[in-house]
């Protein structure tokens, strides 16, 4: 069975997460990722900490299906390697420090003339230009710009995503504009450059309380887990301690709530509650009477009266209940990956499609395919060694 990209091969200088998620997802269509590694260390990435089997979490995440060449790009030698690669590859990644790639002869007009075909794909904090351009880009940092901290967290104080969101989104972004660019191809047979910025990534993330907000209105309110303008909506304790996450989107729910959840018909036509703007305002009334009802039950009871009433509601899982979710069970996304800790559990890209299958390659160690890369250039032995001597890779 071929997938999408069998035929493409990809060249990434790349390190921590928006690159190489971008990678490894053309990787999962069946593309060949060559990730270009520091000697001896690698990707600083595998290094954040030890939780997946004596790896790092972030790396195993990002980084299946590729191989790993390690070169010292600031020998000539190892610069030409990577120069070969390049003449015949099909995209070039690279998330280095605003301008380093540049500095190495690595800009978009030298590439082209070797490469006319070749798609290369620039992610950097702030983009190539604009008074940010070189303002250090964390993922904090972003999120922070780009207004999401403005709208997330409690009414005290704000909250940062839990993942790396501001590199999630840039690392979508990159994908799928490699995927258009070589589509372009396709239609003119000439390369292009992109330029994504994690800033421009997540502020288009931000729409809802861009336009929620427009033209100097009030934001929305940080509101923890609830939302901020439909109440009741987000999470409630039961009497067991689990938390059950609800949400209502309409009067005619609201009144199945009062009915078959609270077992107060009564409620829904109390005038404090009787519109989703007085529930709003009286949320916390409101939030009184709901806790106090299912404090006297346990979370399975609770959501066990939601769904008899068809209201929309969740568990809030642990990681450890994601991993063993029965719907992900049951649908087969929980597969298993090598790696050089042998054997983890992996969870297949979202998207099942007829047509193939995702490839689902095992974790490289660092430089686990310098030598074969090279011996396909044409290095021999000693060719190899002497490199290795000088330590070029």
């Amino acid at each position: 069975m071929t997938r999408p990209l069998d035929h493409i091969t990809v060249v990434s200088l790349e390190h921590a997460i928006a690159a190489p998620f971008c990678t490894r997802q053309l990787a999962d269509l069946g593309a060949r990722v060559i990730k270009v590694e520091r000697p001896g260390g690698g990707d600083f990435a595998r290094d954040y900490d030890t939780r997946a089997q004596g790896m790092a979490s972030h790396f195993v995440w990002v980084n299946r299906s590729k191989e790993s060449l390690t070169l010292d790009l600031k020998q000539p030698e190892a610069l030409a390697v990577l120069w070969e690669l390049l003449a015949s590859a099909d995209v070039l990644v690279q998330n280095l420090a605003p301008g380093a790639a540049a500095r190495m002869g690595l800009s978009w007009e030298a590439l082209q003339v070797q490469n006319p075909r070749l798609v290369v794909c620039d992610i950097s904090g702030y983009g190539s230009d604009g008074p940010y351009r070189d303002k250090k880009a964390y993922d904090l940092l972003i999120q922070s710009e780009a207004g999401y901290l403005s709208v997330t967290g409690t009414p005290e104080e704000p909250c940062k995503s839990g993942n790396s969101i501001a590199d999630i989104a840039a690392g979508m972004y990159a994908y799928t504009s490699v995927l258009a660019a070589l589509m372009q191809r396709e239609k003119t047979g000439q390369g292009s450059r992109i330029d994504v910025s994690m800033l421009e990534s997540l502020a288009e993330w931000m729409g809802f309380p861009l336009y929620y907000a427009y033209g100097g209105a009030t934001p929305p309110p940080r509101n923890a887990a609830s939302h901020a303008t439909i109440y009741p909506y987000g999470p409630f304790v039961a009497g067991d301690g689990g938390t059950v996450m609800l949400g209502l989107q309409n009067e005619r729910e609201w009144k199945l709530f009062c009915e078959h959840v609270m077992l107060q018909p009564g409620l829904a036509d109390d005038p404090r509650f009787d519109s989703n703007a007085r529930r709003n305002e009286h949320r916390a009334e409101l939030k009184a009477l709901i806790l106090a009802v299912f404090g006297t039950l346990t979370a399975a009871q609770v959501i066990g009266r939601l769904e008899d009433a068809h209201i929309a509601n969740a568990r809030m899982n642990t990681m450890a209940e994601v991993w063993a979710h029965p719907q992900l069970q049951a649908r087969g996304r929980v597969q298993q990956v090598d790696t050089p800790e042998g054997p983890l559990d992996a969870l297949l890209p979202p998207g099942a499609h007829s047509s193939f299958a995702y490839r689902m390659d095992p974790i490289p160690a660092v430089g686990e395919h310098t030598e074969a890369i090279l011996r396909a250039l044409g290095r021999n032995d000693e060719q190899v060694a002497a490199l290795r001597a000088s330590k070029a890779i």
